[in-house]
């Protein structure tokens, strides 16, 4: 899942070289944590948040598939 994430996330992006995506277990459920240039947090959240929901769906659909649970956020440093 996180391969997925990061050529979804880079080709959204304008510094594509900034993307890192962490991946931490918590309980049996996996938490991607992504980070990007500063720059680029609005266009990976969109308008109302609506790009960030729809790479959360996606995301939640991969991973069920595979039999898994993962969850997205978004790291602003």
């Amino acid at each position: 899942m996180q391969a997925f994430l990061d050529f979804v996330v880079k080709g959204l992006v304008d510094h594509p070289e900034a993307v890192s995506i962490t991946p931490v277990d918590r309980n049996g459920t996996t938490l991607l944590e992504v980070r990007v240039h500063p720059e680029d947090v609005g266009k990976i959240i969109g308008r109302k948040g609506a790009t960030i929901q729809a790479l959360r769906c996606l995301l939640q659909v991969g991973a069920a598939k595979q039999g898994l649970r993962c969850v997205l956020e978004v790291v602003e440093d």
